[in-house]
């Protein structure tokens, strides 16, 4: 918190101070501030490994500083202060930092979008959301980089969850939309502040978390503090992106802007084995949480629930209407296939 004031009494998340000042093209070296959406623990590995390798490439010629969940400004004010300048990067999906797009509610785990970490990629190289999210984000002074895959969405629970009488009632802390989607089922949707949640269920004031797959439990603390995690999830793979000011970002030079590109893609690639590994090694061999499963055909409500809540979205404008039409072209190409792309 020290930080944070000093921070804004220096930037001013109403003006542009001297923090704020832009980049003289040819100074070096080029200072950046990236916050990210994830906490310390988290950030050791989803993003600190490839910003410590831009840094080491870039040398004299830029440097940036990678600020953690809330540091500088809390994560729901994360776009405006790009957006003005007061920062120069970020790393969350549009839902978590209120992004003021017609895609925002699509960022984060927009529920059943995804099976498996690799349709996010796919979804953004191949089928066109990429050039989707370009646009939405040129309209409004950021440049989005690229977009990538983290772990998909369980719960876990102080409680044990085996069907979905089970989860009315229950104050998890998730994301805005999967709390929207999951609130039909009588989930009680808490936003905390990241840093909070781990004392929050100590409390009582939580009943458990809809954030993460086993592998961020683990790594951030949150399987010491639960005791059971649900192996149904409602997304099976988190989409975030990287963005930048578009005025910083015009100032770099063209290697610059590909060598940020290109790390950018390599911590996609970094976080997709990462999860992937994680994921099952700790469902095998993790012993802090005890797995417990809603049986599928009751699971099966909440997948028939998800298309409608996809039209509903898709009722709202022209862009989410062709987002859902992509999403749904996608999965009856992945549903065709069959396995090993559908079970």
């Amino acid at each position: 918190m020290t930080n944070r004031r000093k921070f804004l009494q220096t930037a001013g998340l109403a003006g542009v101070g001297a923090l704020a000042a832009p980049a003289v093209h040819g100074a070096a070296p080029i200072k950046w501030r990236m916050q990210t959406y994830a906490g310390p623990a988290l950030a050791e590995h989803v993003i600190k490994p490839a910003i410590d390798t831009f840094n080491a490439i870039a040398g004299d010629e830029m440097q940036i500083e990678l600020y953690t969940a809330d540091q500088l400004v809390p994560t729901g004010e994360l776009f405006r202060a790009m957006q003005r300048g007061t920062i120069d990067a970020v790393q969350s999906d549009d839902d978590s930092m209120a992004s003021p797009t017609e895609v925002t509610v699509f960022g984060g785990y927009f529920p059943f979008a995804s099976r498996y970490s690799l349709d996010v990629p796919v979804l953004y190289n191949q089928y066109g959301l990429g050039e989707i999210w370009e646009k939405e984000y040129e309209q409004v002074g950021v440049k989005w980089i690229s977009a990538g895959s983290w772990d998909p969405c369980h719960f876990n629970t102080k409680e044990p969850i085996r069907s979905l009488d089970d989860l009315k009632g229950k104050r998890i802390f998730t994301f805005p939309t999967a709390g929207r989607f999951m609130s039909k089922f009588g989930v009680v949707p808490v936003t905390l502040p990241w840093e909070d949640v781990e004392v929050a269920v100590q409390t009582g004031e939580l009943d458990g978390i809809g954030w993460s797959g086993i592998t961020e439990d683990y790594t951030v603390g949150w399987a010491d503090v639960t005791d059971y995690f649900l192996t149904n999830n409602i997304s099976g793979a988190w989409a975030g992106s990287f963005f930048a000011n578009m005025d910083r970002y015009n100032e770099l030079s063209p290697r610059l802007q590909t060598l940020l590109k290109t790390v950018m893609d390599q911590s996609h690639y970094h976080r997709q084995w990462w999860y992937w590994g994680g994921e099952a090694s700790l469902r095998v061999n993790g012993t802090k949480m005890q797995l417990t499963s809603i049986p599928d055909e009751e699971w099966q409500t909440v997948e028939d629930a998800a298309v409608e809540f996809w039209d509903e979205i898709a009722q709202e404008s022209e862009t989410k209407a062709k987002v859902v039409k992509i999403f749904k072209e996608y999965n009856e190409v992945m549903n065709k296939a069959g396995k090993p792309y559908r079970y």
